[in-house]
Parts: C-alpha cells; structure tokens; sequence
C-alpha cells in the first residue's frame, strides 16, 4: 500500500503545482507546464546503483540533429539511487512553464560531482556516479560514463504541451542494461538505457513466489513486446524482435507493480537459478490488473546449465538471451535473461533450465549479431558466449 501513496503524492503534487503555475502566469503566449519524474527496472545485481543528474534540456519538434536548439527547463543536481526508485515509487525531477506546441526530444545531463547526501552505507558520495556491489565488504565501484554519453543521455520520444494543460512524462531508467561489468581497463561504464513512460493510470501487478508459497524479493517482472521479422528484412534489427517496454523488481513482500500505456504485452518474471514464467495482458486504458501472480521453480542442478558472455576488441556488448515459450495464447519469444559486459570481461554466470535459446548480441558502435543456430544449455554444463566469436 505504501508504494501506491507514494506514487499518489507523486501524481497529486504535480498536478497541484500544474494548476499554481498556470494560474500564475501573465505571459500572453500559451503555456502549460512539463513534469518530469524518474524511476528504475532495478536489478538484485546490486545493493545501490547512483546517478547524478545535474540537468534535463529539451529540443523543439524542428529537425535539428546538431548542438544547437538545446534548452536547459530543469536542474536536479541532485544524486538519486535507482535501486530505491522501483514498484511506483518515482522521483521527481521538477516542474517547468512551457510555451505551447510540441518538442521533439529530451535529454539528460549527468552530474561531474555529487550532491551532498548520503548513501546507503551512511557515508558521502565518493562519485557522481558509482554502484555497491552485493559483497561482504559492500564494495564501491565508480561507473564511468560510456562515451556516446558524454554529451547526454538523449531521449528521442516528442512530448505536446498543451495551452493551460499538465504534461508528465517519467523516464525509466533500466539499471540492468545501463551498468556494464568491467573488463580490461578495470572501469565500470553506465551506459544509460532509459524509456519514456507516459502513463500513470494503467497498472499491472501482482506477487512472485517460489513453488512453496514463500515471497521471492528481487525477482524482475518485465513487460515485453514481440514482433515476429517483417517479409522483408531490409533495415529490420533482430534486437528488436523483443522489446522489454518496462520493468521492475518484486520487493521483500514478493509484491510489483508496473505502469504500462494501454498494448497487449508478455509479463515475463525471471530470477537467477530459477524457472522463467510469462503471461498475456492486454492492457486497455485506465484499468488495472492487479492479480498477474507468478510461481517460480528453483533450478536443480540435473535439469539446469549456466551461461557467461565473454567480449574481447569492442568497447562493450549486451547479450539478450532469449526462448519460445507459450504465455497462454500460441508461442512467443521471451527475453530470459541480459546482461552487459565490457571489453576484457566476463559476465557472471547466469543458471538457465536446460534447452535451446535465442542469442542476440548488441555491441556499442556495431551492428547486431545473431548467434547462428542459438545455443544449448546442457544440464550440469556451463558455456561461455565469445563475441566476437572465434573463428
């Protein structure tokens, strides 16, 4: 209950806010106002993963792919710890008076130096951006912005203000895609994965436990989108075969809740060494679906296998894995598991039950690479995925 108070006040303040901005304004140009939250799919990867955001600028709808036309509306500065910001729980960013019209992009500034909270181990901010690894001796590592990023993390979804109306927009931020283990060079990278979600209303929810009944916390629910290759496959990208459209993590409860526009999605819970489950919701506007409740088997050691990703002579790669499953109306295919590994590295392992699968790779700067025939996780085996791959 207290996270859904908590994204009501989110909702209510801005809306109040909304109203004593327009109120107040004498300009005789249009106006409405721009909120901005942020939250996060979350990872159990992790005990903190932080991020400063020092900025947020936006661009009018005129095609412009340059530098210029960038407009700073709202300044954070402030050090946010995304692994907080799960299950409805949302930041906000601020609020900002916008002339009327429509803007074709957002993005983000990252901060060079942190605020002056504190963390969750009670100390300062060593980084603007870092994360506390799940070890006995809560180590930090400092994440360094991946250099695509160095100018901001760019969202190119348009937005509409609307005369005397209230626009919110919430960006997810993926922390499970956006940090990439480290290799080679020993540095971190945050290479920011971050969604627009334009809806408040539309919910889907539930518990996730394990065939005991006993709540498993850290469990990622995530909302996907499959769309079979089109006849001609001229342009097309296989890593958008599925689309994870959202995300988030079950809490200690076993409890989730996800705000998804109005689509029929695959929910796919999945966890660690234990057994994928998805289901098919057809979500429809200012509904909710608050009974999506997902069982999850513990893999025994004769019936799993474990994978790891290797990269070696790229700056980094996300490995999608993937299967054909049947969520309850035909078979589809389902993102099962992802992870981002840096140049020189090798990812942790990851247990899958044993069976064949889909493996499509994303490396920084490169085209898409498919692994031709998939892979077969063989019980009690584990392979390693090389990209690029060995000749």
């Amino acid at each position: 209950m207290f996270k859904f108070l908590k994204q009501l006040l989110y909702f209510c303040v801005i809306c109040l806010l909304a109203v004593s901005f327009i109120y107040c304004s004498n300009s005789g140009t249009p106006t409405g106002t721009l909120g901005v939250g942020l939250t996060d799919d979350s990872t159990d990867l992790y005990q903190a993963i932080y991020v400063t955001i020092d900025e947020v600028q936006i661009k009018k709808q005129e095609k412009d792919e340059g530098e210029s036309g960038w407009l700073p509306v709202l300044s954070p500065q402030q050090t946010f710890n995304l692994l907080e910001l799960v299950n409805g729980v949302i930041a906000d960013l601020g609020l900002v008076e916008l002339e009327a019209g429509d803007y074709g992009q957002m993005r983000l500034i990252l901060g060079k130096q942190s605020d002056d909270s504190e963390n969750i181990l009670g100390e300062a901010h060593l980084f603007p951006n870092y994360l506390i690894k799940n070890d006995p001796d809560n180590t930090i590592e400092e994440l360094k912005v991946s250099s695509g990023f160095q100018t901001g993390i760019k969202i190119i979804q348009g937005f509409t203000i609307v005369a005397s109306g209230a626009t919110e927009i919430i960006l997810d931020f993926d922390a499970c895609k956006s940090v990439v283990q480290a290799g080679d060079s020993g540095q971190w990278l945050l290479k920011p994965t971050v969604r627009v979600s334009e809806t408040l209303t539309n919910s889907v929810s539930g518990v996730v436990t394990d065939n005991t009944d006993f709540p498993l916390e850290g469990a990622l629910v995530s909302a996907q989108i499959y769309s079979p290759p089109p006849g001609a496959l001229d342009g097309w990208d296989p890593k958008n075969e599925v689309m994870n459209e959202g995300g988030t993590s079950s809490n200690i409860t076993g409890d989730y809740i996800l705000f998804l526009p109005p689509r029929t999605y695959n929910i796919v819970a999945t966890m660690n060494g234990y057994t994928p489950q998805c289901q098919v919701v057809a979500a429809t506007d200012y509904q909710e679906y608050p009974d999506i409740n997902f069982t999850l088997t513990a893999l025994a050691a004769e019936n799993s296998g474990t994978i790891t990703g290797s990269v070696g002579g790229v700056e980094s790669a996300e490995f999608s894995i993937r299967q054909i499953v049947d969520c309850g109306s035909g078979n589809v295919l389902i993102e099962v598991a992802s992870v981002s590994v840096a140049d020189g590295a090798t990812s942790d392992p990851i247990t899958l039950p044993a069976g064949i699968y889909e493996v499509v790779i994303s490396p920084a700067g490169l085209e898409t690479y498919v692994l031709e025939g998939g892979i077969e996780v063989v019980a009690g085996d584990t392979l390693d995925i090389v990209y690029p791959p060995l000749p």
